[in-house]
């Protein structure tokens, strides 16, 4: 048991060094231009990532029931956070997303994500069975649900709050909530969200020209173009480290929510399925934990966190594809960016330690049979 907490951590490791080297390709021309420094972006980014290392390790230790007692206190914060966000941020691109704190800023969605995962997990655990009875159990996790998601859908940032709605009522399958009651809620809450997402204009214009390209076959936008076409210049083995175009200022932010472009014209087609399959072994590994974990809080909290790793690796690569409408999120521990990276890191520290704890009381009773 101990090897899985182990595995993750080197996997994690490894995708977070790889990130650093395809952010110091993709971000050096856009660097040199910007700030007169080819490495001014990656130093940036190198901080934000052994920074994040040093959380991992850190909230690896901390026993993950000590998020339980507070998870309704954590989530109060959070939903705190994303309601002085849209009173008081500065709007950027035509939402609201960032906080400014003045020695720091973030996206308070993206720290949201992880305090629901806890306090869903923490609620299913306490209501038990009665999650299956809508007015004694089920209410109360889709109100925490739709107050969280619908103040990110309103900045607006209607990509993150319909993938954060999607995990969350996997969680409340998993947790053992009826089918119907699933869907009657997903109906109620499609409905508003396309409501929401045709009301804003940024959003709307992504929809349809998504919708668009389908009928006439041509690309969604000029950013997805170009990463299309860098994937496409990478062919099997791809054109080789360092030596990408479309980082030339062709591909705008090729270093934020497209680097999976860059990842396919420097690695070709081998070095993509390579990278997905460094997903899919994380989300495997992190299934397993979750599966072994000595509570039901520890279950719920362990599957959540590894199902997200994989919706937004694939999501960001079928963005970048042409697959779907672009969604502004990025590639995990890959993409450039701060509170992304950290709170990935976080929630990686978290499984580990359920995977050590499961570990430890494994150990621990195996030793009462012996003696």
């Amino acid at each position: 048991m101990k090897r899985l907490p182990v595995l993750l951590f080197l996997g994690t490791f490894f995708l977070i060094l790889f990130g650093l080297y395809l952010v110091m390709s993709a971000s050096s021309t856009y660097s040199g231009y910007k700030f007169a420094d080819q490495f001014h972006m990656f130093n940036s980014h190198l901080f934000k990532a052994f920074g994040g290392i040093l959380f991992m390790i850190f909230i690896s230790f901390v026993p993950y029931d000590y998020y339980k007692k507070y998870s309704k206190m954590i989530l109060f914060a959070v939903i705190g956070m994303l309601v002085l966000t849209l009173l008081v941020s500065t709007k950027i691109k035509g939402a609201h997303r960032w906080l400014d704190l003045g020695f720091i800023s973030f996206q308070p969605a993206d720290i949201a994500k992880i305090a629901l995962f806890i306090h869903l997990a923490a609620l299913l655990e306490e209501k038990g069975e009665s999650i299956k009875l809508f007015k004694e159990g089920l209410r109360y996790a889709l109100i925490w649900i739709f107050v969280t998601t619908g103040l990110i859908f309103i900045q607006p940032n209607v990509s993150s709050g319909l993938i954060l709605l999607f995990i969350s009522f996997l969680i409340l399958f998993v947790g053992g909530a009826k089918i119907k009651h699933l869907i009657a809620s997903v109906f109620v809450a499609g409905a508003v969200v396309t409501m929401i997402a045709m009301i804003f204009h940024h959003s709307r214009e992504r929809i349809l020209t998504f919708i668009s390209s389908l009928q006439d076959g041509g690309a969604i936008n000029e950013q997805v173009r170009q990463a299309m076409v860098g994937l496409a210049t990478g062919h099997w083995i791809g054109v080789g480290f360092g030596h990408s175009n479309q980082r030339n200022l062709f591909l705008p932010e090729a270093y934020g929510d497209f680097i999976f472009a860059i990842l396919g014209e420097e690695t070709g087609f081998v070095g993509v399925v390579v990278m997905l399959l460094v997903y899919l072994s994380l989300f495997f590994i992190g299934i397993v934990i979750a599966k072994n974990a000595k509570d039901l809080f520890g279950q719920y909290l362990g599957f959540a966190i590894s199902f997200s790793f994989i919706v937004y690796a694939f999501i960001n690569a079928a963005v970048a594809s042409g697959l779907l409408p672009t969604t502004g999120l990025p590639l995990p521990f890959l993409s450039y960016g701060g509170t992304s990276m950290t709170i990935l890191c976080v929630s990686v520290g978290i499984l580990i330690n359920i995977g050590l704890s499961s570990a430890k009381q494994k150990i621990e009773e195996e030793a009462v049979v012996t003696t």
